[in-house]
């Protein structure tokens, strides 16, 4: 029997290729244009996504993206490239790809390079801790497309999410213990996940419960009273409710009932991005600040951390 020659597909969102607007309304375009994202029916979502939010929020998005941007580039991407690096050298002769959902490079591209390779079988690993609809399910459906086109298909694996694997969770751990030695242990750990609509966990997305999963694995695992960790959402976006609740409420709430220090953390963030580095290092630092805290830290994502690095390893490990 042939024993099948294995490539790993590395999935994250995306990013835009410059911190311009055209280059931000591009990547928004096809972002938003995502039923996975916003399932909005098509005619009276897409003539308000091009005749209004990519013309107003391009310009603006742009700006916050060079506030972050890097001089390897994107921070998405920067961090992403430097995951695929590490995993390939602790795994020589298995191939690792990186796509995006959305933005370069694509999903087909690290599609054709794996198969480039010979492979048989490709493990995607999307790099979303915790399983949505509108992240993981989205990289499901965009290799639907992609193989839509081919004659041959290899065997494929998806990894769904890894919310409380131990070896994540561990990361995760030394992480805030690394930022609690460096600043002080703070009144409140607060832990930021990124949020989706209230709707879409009423229709069946598991993401609040995992969410939940990676907060009460962290929380057992750092011994901390509960009173000392908090979990909020993030990133709101549109008019309808979203998961609460809602990060920069909470910090304001939090200040204004006399908590001085706090540390940010974002588990369901696997490599800094815009909405770490820029809406909760420093956006939300300014709502805590100017409601009456007096400090805050942001703990970066585990990035190419090498714990992070073996974590992905454990992952994958079990198809070689």
């Amino acid at each position: 029997m042939n024993q099948e020659k294995v490539g790993i597909l590395l999935a994250n969102l995306g990013t835009p290729d410059a911190p311009t607007p055209a280059a931000v309304k591009r990547y928004l375009r096809q972002f938003l244009s995502d039923k996975r994202v916003v399932d909005t029916p098509r005619l009276l979502w897409w003539p308000l996504l091009r005749g209004v939010i990519l013309p107003l929020r391009s310009s603006r998005v742009a700006k916050l993206y060079q506030s972050v941007w890097m001089d390897e580039g994107s921070p998405l991407l920067v961090y992403s490239r430097r995951q695929q690096v590490a995993l390939a050298a602790q795994m020589p002769g298995t191939p690792v790809a990186l796509g995006m959902s959305y933005g370069s490079p694509s999903l087909k591209s690290a599609v054709d390079e794996l198969l480039s390779h010979n492979v048989d079988h490709i493990v995607v690993l999307p790099l979303y801790p915790q399983f949505s609809c509108s992240t993981v399910a989205a990289v499901w459906d965009e290799l639907g497309r992609i193989f839509a086109d081919y004659r041959s298909l290899p065997s494929i694996s998806l990894i769904r999410d890894y919310a409380d694997n131990t070896s994540y969770i561990n990361a995760l751990v030394a992480s805030v213990k690394h930022s609690f030695a460096q600043h002080g242990e703070p009144d409140v750990l607060l832990l930021s996940y990124h949020g989706i609509p209230q709707r879409y966990a009423n229709e069946g997305d598991d993401y609040p419960q995992r969410c939940r999963d990676t907060t009460r694995e962290l929380l057992s695992a750092l011994e901390l009273p509960p009173e000392k960790v908090m979990m909020t959402y993030q990133s709101r976006f549109g008019r309808e409710p979203w998961l609460m609740p809602y990060t920069d409420e909470t910090l304001k709430m939090l200040a204004e009932k006399g908590v001085k220090h706090i540390q940010v953390m974002c588990p369901g963030f696997s490599a800094d991005c815009l909405e770490t580095l820029e809406e909760m290092a420093v956006q939300n630092r300014e709502v805590f600040l100017e409601a009456g805290g007096t400090k805050y830290e942001y703990i970066p994502a585990l990035n190419d951390d090498p714990a992070h690095i073996a974590m992905m390893m454990s992952l994958v490990e079990k198809y070689r």
